[in-house]
C-alpha cells in the first residue's frame, strides 16, 4: 500500500480495520528498506552478454511526496539480447529528458557492461541525440515509429485523422522500407489538403500555432548514424 502512494497513517488505519492490528511506522520503514535494497541491487546489477538492439525512452509518472503529487520523469532502457529476448536494462527516476540526464543514464549502463549495441530506437529527444554518439558511436539510430505517428497525428485535426490513417495504412502494414518515403508524402499531402476551403493557410510552415510534421535530417552536427531502413523518420 505504501509503494502505491498510501500514506503511513492510512496504512495504519487500513491494517487496523482489516486485521485489528496497527502496523507501526517503524515496521513500514523496515519493510521499505528491504524493498529499496533489492531495487538498488537490481538497478546496479551487471549487464551480461551483448544487446544489439536498445530502446530508450522517458516517461512521466505521478509521485506522492509529502502529501503532494508531483510529476517525475523516468528514463528507461530496454535491450534485446542475441537470443532475441527483451530485458529491462535500467531505470532512472527523478531525471529530466535533457542532455545531462541522458548522459548520466547511458554512462551508468555502459559501466554496468552494456555492449554490442548496433541499433538504438527512441523518440527525437535532442538531449538524447546529442549524447548518444559519445557512448555508442558505432550504433545506428532509428526514430520510434510510435512516437513518430503521435507527432504526425498531433498535427492533424481529429476530423481528418481517420482519412490520414487510411492513406498511410498500406505502408505501415507491409513494413517495406521502400514504401516509407511514399508514406511520408501521403501524410504531408493529407496535412496540406486539410487547409483547403478553410481560412487557415495551406502552407503548414506559416502556421506558427500548429505543430509541424517532422522533416528529414536532424542537423549536420548531431553525429547520429541513421538506420537506412527508417531514413524518413528523421
Amino acid at each position: 500500500m505504501y509503494l502505491a502512494g498510501v500514506s503511513v497513517r492510512r496504512v495504519e488505519d487500513i491494517t487496523e480495520a482489516l486485521w485489528g492490528t496497527r502496523i507501526s511506522p517503524s515496521n513500514v520503514s523496515d519493510l521499505n528498506k528491504k524493498i529499496y535494497g533489492r531495487i538498488d541491487d537490481w538497478r546496479n546489477r551487471p549487464i551480461k552478454g551483448e544487446h544489439p538492439y536498445v530502446f530508450l525512452d522517458g516517461i512521466w509518472l505521478k509521485k506522492s511526496w509529502g502529501g503532494e503529487i508531483h510529476n517525475v520523469s523516468v528514463l528507461i532502457a530496454i535491450g534485446v539480447n542475441q537470443m532475441g529476448y527483451r530485458e529491462v536494462l535500467g531505470v532512472c527516476e527523478g531525471s529530466r529528458e535533457d542532455k545531462e540526464s541522458w548522459s548520466s543514464f547511458l554512462r551508468h549502463l555502459k559501466e554496468r557492461g552494456l555492449k554490442g549495441v548496433r541499433l538504438v530506437t527512441s523518440d527525437k529527444s535532442m538531449g538524447l541525440l546529442e549524447t548518444l554518439p559519445h557512448f555508442f558511436p558505432e550504433a545506428l539510430w532509428q526514430r520510434c515509429i510510435v512516437h513518430f505517428y503521435r507527432n504526425v497525428y498531433s498535427a492533424v485535426p481529429k476530423g481528418k485523422a481517420r482519412e490520414v490513417s487510411r492513406q498511410d495504412r498500406p505502408g505501415r502494414l507491409r513494413g517495406d522500407p521502400e514504401l516509407l518515403p511514399f508514406s511520408l508524402e501521403a501524410l504531408e499531402a493529407a496535412q496540406n489538403q486539410q487547409f483547403a476551403g478553410t481560412t487557415e493557410p495551406k502552407d503548414p510552415s506559416k502556421d506558427k500555432g500548429r505543430r509541424q510534421l517532422p522533416r528529414r535530417g536532424i542537423g549536420p552536427d548531431a553525429g547520429i548514424r541513421q538506420s537506412p531502413a527508417c531514413s524518413f523518420h528523421q
